[in-house]
């Protein structure tokens, strides 16, 4: 990761989340927020073109298995849909969000629960931690990172 970026990622953890004048969210809070919500709701119903839509080109990820970057995830994920699994559920839990000061980027941390059916029919639930960097560019949001963990079982 370029020292730029972790800089970046560490000033929105101190700045904490951006609000108007009013004491509201700010625009871009709003913003990306709706933009969760649009993006899970999409992977809730394996709508891969609108799913993937909300990346960015050099988008780059860290799950357990390791880092990918966005051709990499698109190629496992229709993989998986095309073998007759898919998600059923998936629900943002805990939002919050952390806004840059020039409200051009958007940190979005959350526990996500899907509820996930494999081609044999059997169901699973499961939390994941889930944090995506927005970065508004050309005036529209996408996800330049994403970092995916399992919950801790308690």
């Amino acid at each position: 990761m370029k020292r730029g970026t972790v800089v970046l990622l560490g000033a929105l953890l101190v700045v904490g989340t951006a609000r108007t004048a009013s004491g509201g969210p700010s625009k871009a809070e709003q913003e990306v927020r709706n933009l969760e919500q649009q993006m899970n709701d999409a992977y809730a119903r394996n709508d891969l073109q609108a799913y993937f839509n909300y990346y960015a080109p050099d988008f780059t990820q860290w799950l357990p298995e390791g880092r990918s970057d966005l051709d990499r995830y698109k190629r496992e994920w229709q993989a998986f849909v095309s073998s007759g699994n898919s998600v059923q559920a998936a629900e943002v839990r805990e939002l919050v969000m952390r806004v840059a000061p020039a409200e051009d980027a958007v940190v979005a941390s959350y526990i996500l629960h899907v509820k996930t059916k494999a081609a044999d029919g059997k169901i699973t639930e499961e939390e994941n931690q889930e944090t995506d960097v927005w970065f508004k560019r050309d005036g529209a949001w996408k996800v330049v990172a994403l970092h995916f963990a399992p919950l801790a079982k308690k």
